[in-house]
């Protein structure tokens, strides 16, 4: 009887034992909870901008024509404008690499939003959010072959939330631009006057 007794106590105390390792891994999870949100399907977005398929642009050699890119910022988030309110703010930039004898010209960037935010205090912040648009001036020189060009380069930008802004980050840009001959114009010789005879 005894030892049915010692048997039974053991038993219990190792039950105990495990129900308290148990309830000690749980509660060191709920006192980190950044690891389990670091591994799980709970983790972060992390902030984003995309940029829209550009459509074929066609610009004859030896003048200039412009190319519209389009770029969405992600729900909830806010990237500088090119001109941002205070010299600290990263701005939005666009950088290309040209084929050779194409030359990029002005980029064209929209005005940015004014809006205030509980960081910022009474300061009121030029941002961009949802969609946006950016103008780029091409002129591909006289001389250039007709066909398709490739550009390719990278939007800089600092994202941010209602709470604190991201590291910067840069975004991948390409498109292809259709340098075409052009209208040859033939000169017409003048009308010859009536007046004049042979």
């Amino acid at each position: 009887m005894t030892t049915s007794s010692k048997g039974l106590d053991g038993g219990i105390f190792g039950l105990r034992s495990s129900v308290v390792w148990v309830l000690a891994f749980l509660l060191c999870g709920l006192a980190s909870p950044g690891a389990a949100f670091a591994q799980g399907s709970f983790a972060p977005k992390v902030p984003s901008v995309s940029v829209s398929v550009t459509p074929l642009t066609t610009i004859t050699r030896g003048t200039a024509g412009k190319v519209e890119l389009q770029f969405r910022v992600g729900a909830g988030l806010h990237i500088n404008s090119n001109t941002p309110s205070a010299d600290y703010l990263i701005p939005t930039t666009l950088k290309l690499d040209a084929p050779t004898d194409i030359v990029v010209g002005r980029v064209t960037y929209p005005e940015g939003r004014m809006v205030s935010f509980p960081f910022s205090g009474n300061d009121r912040l030029s941002v961009y959010s949802g969609i946006f648009q950016l103008s780029v001036t091409i002129r591909p020189l006289s001389q250039v072959l007709p066909g398709k060009y490739a550009f390719h380069g990278r939007l800089h930008y600092q994202a941010c939330d209602n709470a604190r802004c991201y590291p910067p980050k840069d975004v991948p840009v390409s498109f292809l631009v259709k340098v075409v001959r052009g209208v040859t114009q033939h000169r017409r010789n003048p009308a010859q006057s009536p007046h004049i005879h042979g």
